[in-house]
Order: C-alpha cells, then sequence, then structure tokens
C-alpha cells in the first residue's frame, strides 16, 4: 500500500540488507509498503513491522531477487523513505572481503571509518540552490555501533570491533594489485555499497552502524582461492542467521539517540540564506531540513 507515515517518536530500527538478506522472517504484523520520495523509489518495498517490542522497517538493499547491482542501487530513495516512515535508528548490512588475516570469512566487523572509492553515485541530497556542508569525521554513531557489535557477539559470531571499511565501485571485484594497495593501507573489509549509504543516513540525521560480514579473503590473499560467488553465497548463507540473529538481540537494546551527533548534523551545516532558497527545493527536501528553515 501506499503511505505518507510521519515520523513516531518512539524509537523505530530501521535495517537495510545486504546480499543474501532480503527480508527478517520474525518480524510480527507485517505490512508491506510502497514509498514515494522526492528521488524516485526505493529498492524495494519495505517491511514494517515489530521485533522485540520495537518497530523494525526492513529494505532489502539490492531488491528481492537481487535485480539491482551497487552502482544502480537508488541510495537516497533508500534513506529518505526510511526517514519519512519514521526510523530513528540505522544499522546497514553488508557483505565484505576481509583485508586481514585475523578477519576469517564468518566472521562480523562492526566498522567505524570508511574509504569511498565510488566514482557514480550521487553523495548528497543537497542539489544546486541548497548548500550544506555536514561533518562526517566519525561517520557511524559510537553508541550504536557498541549495542551492534554486543548483539552480534550473542548471536554466537566472532565479531571485530573497529575498522575501516574500503567502498569500491564494482561490480567487479577488485584485481589483485588494486587489492594489495587497499591491504597496504591498513583496511579491515573491502565492499560495494558502504558509500552514499552512510553519507546520506549522516544528512538524514540517523543515528547509523555497519555490521559488515565477512564472506571471504578478497585476492590479496595467496593462499586461498581466488573469491568466486559461489564461495561467498556459501559463507553468506550461514552468515545471515547470524545476522537476523543479532538484529533481534538489538532491538532489545536500541541506545538513546539523542546522544548521538547524528540528530543534530545539520543545525550548523546548511550555508544558504533561507530567502535564496526556491519554493520548489524548499518543498524537496522539507522533511529534511523543514525544522531548520523558518
Amino acid at each position: 500500500m501506499s503511505t505518507s507515515i510521519q515520523s513516531n517518536p518512539a524509537s523505530v530500527l530501521a535495517v537495510i540488507g545486504g546480499s543474501g538478506l532480503y527480508a527478517v522472517d520474525e518480524l510480527e504484523g507485517r505490512e508491506t509498503l510502497e514509498v514515494d520520495t522526492p528521488f524516485g523509489r526505493p529498492s524495494d518495498a519495505i517491511t514494517r513491522g515489530r521485533l522485540r517490542d520495537t518497530t523494525l522497517l526492513f529494505l532489502p538493499r539490492h531488491g528481492r531477487g537481487h535485480a539491482t547491482g551497487p552502482s544502480d542501487i537508488n541510495y537516497r530513495a533508500n534513506i529518505c523513505a526510511l526517514k519519512k516512515l519514521g526510523a530513528t535508528h540505522l544499522v546497514s548490512v553488508s557483505a565484505v572481503g576481509s583485508m586481514k588475516e585475523e578477519i576469517a570469512p564468518g566472521h562480523f566487523v562492526v566498522v567505524d571509518q570508511f574509504l569511498d572509492l565510488t566514482r557514480r553515485r550521487v553523495s548528497t541530497f543537497f542539489d544546486p540552490g541548497l548548500v550544506a556542508h555536514v561533518g562526517f569525521a566519525d561517520p557511524v554513531c559510537a553508541d550504536l555501533s557498541e549495542a551492534l557489535a554486543k548483539a552480534a557477539a550473542g548471536s554466537g559470531v566472532r565479531v571485530h570491533r573497529g575498522g575501516t571499511y574500503v567502498c569500491i565501485e564494482g561490480p567487479q571485484f577488485s584485481t589483485r594489485a588494486e587489492s594489495r594497495l587497499y591491504r597496504s593501507w591498513g583496511v579491515s573489509v573491502i565492499g560495494m555499497t558502504a558509500m552514499p549509504e552512510a553519507k546520506l543516513a549522516r544528512e538524514a540525521e540517523l543515528p547509523y552502524a555497519l555490521l559488515a560480514l565477512a564472506t571471504d579473503y578478497d585476492c590479496w590473499h595467496e593462499s586461498e582461492e581466488d573469491v568466486t560467488v559461489e564461495a561467498v553465497l556459501a559463507t553468506m548463507r550461514e552468515n545471515v542467521k547470524h545476522a537476523r540473529a543479532a538484529i533481534g538481540l538489538l532491538a532489545r537494546s536500541l541506545p538513546d539517540r539523542s546522544r548521538s551527533p547524528a540528530t543534530t548534523a545539520l543545525r550548523a551545516a546548511l550555508l544558504t540564506a533561507p530567502d535564496a532558497i526556491s519554493p520548489a527545493t524548499r518543498s524537496k527536501l522539507d522533511w529534511l531540513v523543514g525544522p531548520y528553515l523558518p
């Protein structure tokens, strides 16, 4: 059904599922929401339901059936739709390659930094006509990330707290030379979807955390076979079971969002004089900047 639901002051956990995670089967009272945004439609319909007495919104990043590649995802519509539906916390689940020996396939990483090597993607909600410079030095919410790490550990997997996610354009995997270069930078994992998702979450003032599910060693690891889709999917099937359990545990212990710097990210970020903002731009971004404009 189509909806224009407004934000709810109660906690609403939004989860964006990556490769292999296309539904949260444990949701009760689920309903399917088709959401329109000023940026078009999100990747798929959003499922809303209750999990552990918490409202949860679930969106499969690549769409059900995995029909959308990493460069073609409508990241802006995804974040906008979740925000408009009342999300107060956002957790991203992402399949990644490991860039460190100690992060074995099947381990989880709750990352805290990103390197953005993407080239084709729109990474801001702010089009010409309204300029905003949002702080992004610490791109994840520390409280939400800590709660997510504890929940992941409680699901029975090895969890690494902290680490850098290098985001490449894809859809191809890295060359061996690229993989060795990224590894020399000290990154922890490599993937194709964290950017611009994390940037847009910060602009949308959503506390954000990312659970990276290691499916393979990237091709730098010469003692292992080169990464293949078959190997990734085999490990992912096991990872997804633990990721679902982690989401269930997190739903019981969401931190106070008011403590997150994300919740006031736009307070001092808007530079354009209000009288210089066109009515069309105001209308397009009212869901985002309305509280800050007279």
